[in-house]
């Protein structure tokens, strides 16, 4: 058996930093199900970082450092970086991962990078992030950023899952991220989550795009019932069918994709998986 699916407490002598890695240490580990948990670990003080990127996180692995990408789900103040991750269990790196405890050693990236950012896109008047199962993590980091409520008029997350515990972070969406420290007011005010559940009951169900076609996703918000390229801007996080489809659905509509080399009305990002 791959020695992957065996966990292996590691000491940090069993790490190398480098050019491009750092050597953080793990603060917190919570487990929302059998299949999805979050991790913080230390962040250092020269690590900077636009809203919404993703990093290279990982372990060694016969010697070498094994690395996926991860969004960061944690506001750019915050003294910890924050990240959601799935549970494989043959999975080359979430394997071992999901088995990491507070003071273990993990492997950070040192340069972020990615697509789902606010410069990535033209300036609009609604700003729709929808994502699914850990897609939500990005719009974790950019819900928090006060430049985000300056630039949108009103912010909208949707997260769709299957199971209700798998709703990350849903006490604090569900607040309109209430205490934040920098944008708790503005987000009374500007900012809408729509979660929903696709295998279970729950108050929304229904895949994104039932909620798009059935009006349920605009009900919050003011303006037109379905996409406008004029005033909307849409981020995709998810899965590759999910971002396939919208991001068709969305080019249809006359919306343009946009990168960080030339803006546009949407962005997309694939959710990691593995």
């Amino acid at each position: 058996m791959d020695q992957a699916l065996t966990y292996q407490p590691l000491a940090r002598e069993d790490f190398t930093p480098s050019a491009a890695l750092e050597v953080e240490t793990v603060k917190r580990v919570h487990h929302l199900n059998d299949g999805l948990f979050s991790f913080s670990i230390s962040r250092p003080a020269s690590f900077r970082f636009r809203s919404g990127e993703f990093v290279m996180v990982g372990l060694p692995n016969n010697g070498k450092p094994l690395l996926r990408a991860y969004s960061i789900a944690s506001p750019s103040y915050a003294d910890e970086l924050d990240f959601l991750s799935v549970k494989i269990q043959d999975g080359p790196l979430t394997s071992r991962l999901q088995h990491i405890k507070v003071g273990d050693p993990v492997y950070l990236g040192k340069k972020p990078t990615g697509t789902l950012v606010t410069d990535a896109l033209i300036p609009g008047r609604r700003l729709f992030m929808l994502s699914t199962g850990t897609g939500l993590a990005p719009f974790m980091s950019l819900a928090r950023d006060p430049d985000v409520y300056s630039m949108f008029s009103e912010i909208v997350l949707v997260h769709s899952v299957r199971k209700v515990s798998d709703l990350a972070y849903r006490d604090l969406l569900e607040s309109q991220l209430a205490g934040d420290p920098l944008v708790q007011d503005e987000a009374l005010l500007q900012f809408h989550y729509v979660p929903t559940v696709t295998r279970e009951p729950f108050r929304t169900t229904g895949r994104i795009g039932t909620l798009i076609e059935n009006g349920k996703l605009f009900e919050s918000v003011s303006g037109p019932k379905t996409f406008d390229p004029e005033n909307d801007r849409v981020m995709l996080c998810g899965s590759m069918e999910m971002i396939k489809d919208h991001a068709a659905d969305l080019e249809a509509r006359g919306f343009i994709e946009g990168s960080n080399a030339k803006p546009g009305h949407f962005v997309i990002e694939r959710a990691f998986v593995g």
